[in-house]
């Protein structure tokens, strides 16, 4: 299980007007989470298991996405992208372990 360890945040965005084809009263929401997992940083097994572990993390909050999205304002909704960013920390002054972020976009139809 993966806890972060420092500072999270969260981000959501709702377009909503031109490009791109969509249905009337459609908008894209985009949603971003940065977070830090304490742990190694090097080619071992053990690191390896904390960035899949990491990943995980953000494809299982894409997943679950849309079900929020509709108890709160969609009526119909569709995930169009997930995107991870895994950067190694390591050194004399900072805890190692990996900064994460990912982001997701979905198109969904409002209530």
């Amino acid at each position: 299980m993966i806890a972060p360890a420092k500072a999270q945040s969260q981000r959501v965005i709702a377009e909503q007007g031109g490009g791109g084809l969509r249905q009337e009263g459609s908008v894209r929401v985009q949603t971003s989470i940065n977070f830090f997992v304490a742990g190694p940083t090097g080619d071992s097994e053990e690191a390896q298991k904390l960035r899949d572990r990491a990943r995980r993390t953000v494809y299982e909050m894409a997943a679950r996405e849309c079900d929020l999205l509709r108890e709160v304002l969609a009526r119909d909704c569709r995930m169009e992208s997930v995107n991870t960013n895994i950067n190694r920390q390591f050194g004399p002054q900072q805890a190692e372990g990996f900064n994460i972020s990912g982001s997701m976009g979905f198109q969904i139809t409002l209530k």
